[in-house]
């Protein structure tokens, strides 16, 4: 009998000591897995071979985005800077139009640049007399904040610059939100939340849905991570960085309110951002909207994969929403 007793304490003992440990190991590994997603300067981790977003293909065309991104910041562009809702610094660069027809926010993604991710398509928005903010997303860069929230707190944000470009120009041009990857999520987030009138529209390629919805993909398919075991560690991490749950928005939740139309890209071949994800987006809106899918386009890829017909469908939905904005404005 007391053979048995010992016996049941030993082995008590050991299931405790195994289960501490790995409440220590998951609590390190969420810690970690949330520097990587959302810290301004995350530790290193090598994954090997793992890839965490996009393709080969993007590497194989990096050398074509470096020289747009180059002669994009050789345009001598206005450095403006801004204050977020919550006091953060925001900066963004100003580059005129002498002609300006319409006013563009541009927001780049997750750890990337504003002359990174609109390098390429920088000539063609500026051609069509397009004046174009690049903001510089909080967390990232020169923009203040010590931390990437997904769209969370970028979503206000980009309200501050749509705010902002309104005065800057009076109110008297069409302004449209456009954003790519987490940028795209950031500007589909930000449709709810009471933008100026002069907001007519908002073009947005490669969008996830959700924080929480992309983190959970990326870490079962990418990763190849089981999601379910660390989803309320992460969402614990969130609100202490953000003071806000990971699921307090949504690209589907703000576009069921949405009142101007909405443009959607998305790469048929996206292995960071699946295209499924676009087609919730889509369903969710209610209103006026387009859709482009780029067969064989990875993440951010279409605009260099399609680029006649991704500038065409862009010239139809200015017209489109520039038409409307009008009439709008004379019923008012």
């Amino acid at each position: 009998m007391l053979m048995n007793r010992q016996r049941a304490k030993l082995i008590l003992g050991i299931a405790a000591g195994t289960l501490s440990l790995y409440s220590v190991a998951h609590q390190r590994f969420t810690e970690k897995m949330a520097k990587i997603a959302m810290d301004r300067d995350p530790a290193p981790m090598r994954w090997g071979k793992v890839r965490i977003s996009g393709s080969a293909e993007l590497e194989s065309r990096s050398q074509l985005l470096h020289q747009a991104a180059q002669r994009l910041e050789s345009r001598n562009c206005e450095i403006v800077v801004i204050q977020g809702k919550d006091g953060v610094r925001l900066v963004g660069h100003w580059r005129g139009s002498e002609c300006p027809e319409r006013v563009i926010i541009a927001m780049h993604g997750w750890r990337s640049s504003w002359s990174q991710d609109f390098g390429c398509i920088a000539d063609f928005w500026h051609s069509h007399h397009c004046a174009v903010l690049y903001a510089e997303q909080r967390g990232q860069n020169n923009s203040g904040g010590a931390c990437i929230s997904f769209g969370l707190l970028e979503r206000y944000d980009c309200l501050a610059w749509a705010n902002w470009a309104g005065e800057r120009t009076g109110g008297r041009l069409p302004i449209y939100l456009a954003g790519t990857s987490m940028g795209a999520t950031t500007v589909l987030m930000a449709a709810d939340l009471g933008l100026p009138p002069c907001v007519c529209g908002i073009a947005a390629d490669s969008a996830f849905t959700s924080p929480p919805a992309i983190w959970k993909y990326v870490s079962e398919n990418n990763l190849h991570i089981p999601y379910a075991p660390y989803r309320a560690g992460v969402a614990r991490q969130c609100r202490r960085r953000t003071g806000m749950a990971a699921d307090a928005a949504s690209t589907t939740q703000a576009l069921a309110h949405c009142r101007v139309p909405v443009f959607l890209i998305h790469g048929a071949d996206d292995r960071f951002v699946p295209v499924e994800m676009c087609y919730e987006n889509y369903k969710a809106c209610p209103g006026s909207k387009r859709l482009l899918i780029v067969p064989g386009a990875d993440h951010c890829m279409s605009y260099l994969l399609e680029r006649e017909t991704y500038e065409q469908m862009t010239k139809e939905f200015w017209e489109r929403c520039e038409r409307r904005w009008q009439q709008e404005k004379l019923r008012s």
